[in-house]
């Protein structure tokens, strides 16, 4: 049974491209090794509404919950619950070089839309590491744009095992082949985003449905159908990764986009009625979900702090 951990910012509401590039494969991994986190403390990057923080983070672990991640077998937990984050992420920025950081592909996208640049956005990675490297994580179920983070938590892990002995599990990144970046409606060479201003190509988890099928229907694509074109691939991901077909056989079946359009709104409809029901039954009661994020930080935290206390004794630092 593979050791699993993944996590995501309550910067934005969650949207059709994080259920279906990530936590649907949350949950097809979930199993009683597997971590998922609120990266809470990642949203910081940017300045953030105190309490748009807490309604977006006690939000996002619900939807959690709602789109099928069960407490019983998964751990589930907010990342600012457990202090050993911060910690193992400084030692993880103390590892890793300035050249690899300011090669990150997501800091010089988001560095160059914004005037104030945190010096968090820059050290992103290393605290994206510590957050992986605290469970002695295997597989790390991601979509496609954070590959490159994998990638760079993959390199400090073995810096710091090589210089200080065995101390980290290296992970290995998990990518789903369906759906794993689904792009935005109306601009379908770019990714739909939480985080990005387009509301007209981003479908929200929690969207009224009605909405979510006139956006579909309003997708962006050619005049003449071909499959390859960059919006009829996309909802061609789409629907392969809310059917469970693949997107080469599914492009054969169409000539035209209005049946191609009208199947993936059935298809997503389908996949978020359930799911907003469920959210609704969950909402209803914020003090259950508190409790489940409560303990989930509990059990956490005790796996957490031997990875910590590990890596402090091995760095040299003197116990207290």
């Amino acid at each position: 049974m593979a050791r699993v951990f993944s996590g995501m910012q309550p910067s934005g509401d969650a949207t059709l491209g994080s259920l279906l590039g990530a936590l649907r494969n949350w949950v097809d991994a979930q199993n009683a090794d597997a971590y998922y986190c609120v990266v809470d403390l990642h949203a910081l990057t940017f300045p953030q509404d105190p309490a748009e923080l807490r309604q977006r983070t006690l939000e996002l672990a619900t939807v959690f919950l709602a789109v099928g991640l069960d407490p019983e077998v998964s751990t589930l937990f907010v990342q600012s619950h457990v202090h050993e984050h911060t910690e193992l992420a400084w030692l993880m920025e103390c590892t890793a070089a300035y050249g690899e950081l300011s090669r990150m592909t997501q800091f010089k996208d988001k560095s160059a839309k914004r005037e104030f640049i945190s010096a968090g956005l820059f050290t992103y990675p290393a605290l994206m590491a510590a957050d992986i490297l605290l469970y002695d994580t295997e597989e790390v179920p991601v979509g496609d744009d954070q590959r490159q983070h994998v990638e760079f938590t993959r390199d400090v892990a073995e810096r710091f095992n090589s210089r200080y002995g065995p101390t980290f599990r290296v992970p290995k990144a998990v990518i789903g082949t369906a759906g794993a970046r689904v792009m935005d409606l109306q601009e379908p060479t770019r990714k739909m985003s939480k985080s990005e201003d387009s509301p007209a190509g981003t479908v929200l988890v929690l969207e009224d449905l009605d909405a979510v099928a006139k956006k579909i229907k309003r997708a962006v694509t050619g005049t003449d159908y071909d499959p390859a074109q960059p919006g009829a691939a996309n909802l061609l991901s789409i629907l392969a990764a809310c059917t469970g077909g693949s997107s080469a056989e599914l492009g054969t079946r169409y000539s035209q986009y209005g049946p191609l359009k009208s199947d993936v709104t059935d298809a997503v409809v389908a996949l978020l009625e359930p799911i907003q029901a469920r959210y609704r039954e969950l909402s209803a009661d914020p003090a259950t979900v508190a409790k489940i994020l409560e303990g989930g930080a509990e059990k956490a935290q005790s796996v957490a702090a031997a990875t910590l206390a590990r890596a402090r004794a091995n760095l040299g630092l003197l116990e207290s």
